[in-house]
């Protein structure tokens, strides 16, 4: 199993300088101490606490459900486990509709849920607010593509920027995420041509989920990537457990993978 260099805490310029150096970011979700010790220990650089708890621990079919008191109570277990890794939060739907209440719930987050930075999904309709959280020193990454708490007004989870037109504005949506402070930008469920050109268009690390392995790292949802997902597992994801006797051994495959580039393979991609 894969293991860390060095238990140096990971911050948000230690990924920029990890860009900077062509070392690719690890990045899994957790949602208890448990997961989060696991990922912690094998090598992991952000831990997600995503919203995707909502299907994967909730059983609900979709993200938006989820409430900020239910992200605030697994941010609050995961930072338990954790001793190197980024803790990063989702912001929940509707949290951050106006910059007034993504600084309260992001609050929220950061004093409850101990979060490191938080998460937003969308690109122009939410600048104000990611530019108002950055100035209260509050680290913010994006989320672009696939935006998993939109799924009812794209139509189900498809994949996102296959048209010039739909994939010159998630381009310029990553220059503007940036200008307006974000530390980092998930990209997800894009052609991998289009995440390469993103990647080489802005400073900070993007954050591939299917999107390819020329992002500056990787992430996956951790419970697809054990196969213990019920139902589907996403085309870009990998069942990591066929080969590990147990689930550390899994998740260092998994670091490993990304590491060394052979994870995500044209398989996973699109």
């Amino acid at each position: 199993m894969s293991q860390p260099s060095a238990r140096k805490h990971i911050t948000n310029t230690e990924l920029l300088a990890m860009k900077v150096r062509g070392e690719k970011i690890v990045s899994l979700t957790a949602y208890d101490a448990s997961f989060a010790h696991i990922l912690d220990k094998a090598g992991v650089e952000m831990i997600l606490v995503g919203d995707s708890l909502g299907m994967v621990v909730q059983g609900q079919s979709t993200t938006v459900p989820v409430t900020i008191e239910e992200m605030a109570y697994h941010s609050k277990l995961v930072s338990r486990g954790i001793e190197r890794a980024l803790l990063v939060t989702d912001m929940p739907f509707m949290s951050y509709p106006d910059p007034h209440s993504a600084v309260e719930n992001a609050a929220v987050l950061m004093q409850q849920g101990h979060a490191h930075m938080v998460k937003l999904e969308g690109g122009q309709k939410i600048l104000d607010s990611v530019e108002h959280l950055v100035n209260q020193g509050i680290p913010v990454c994006g989320h672009l593509g696939l935006l998993p708490q939109s799924v009812n007004q794209l139509g189900g989870y498809k994949v996102q920027g296959k048209e010039d037109a739909e994939a010159n504005i998630i381009i310029h949506d990553a220059k503007c995420l940036q200008q307006a402070g974000a530390s980092a930008i998930v990209v997800e469920c894009i052609p991998a041509s289009l995440a390469e050109k993103i990647t080489q268009a802005v400073d900070i690390p993007i954050i591939g989920i299917g999107a390819g392995v020329n992002c500056d790292g990787q992430v996956l949802v951790s419970y697809d990537m054990l196969d213990i997902t019920v139902g589907k597992r996403p085309k870009f994801s990998k069942n990591f457990m066929l080969e590990a006797g147990n689930v550390a051994d899994a998740v260092g495959a998994y670091v490993s993978a990304v590491k060394n580039k052979t994870f995500p393979s044209q398989e996973h991609s699109f």
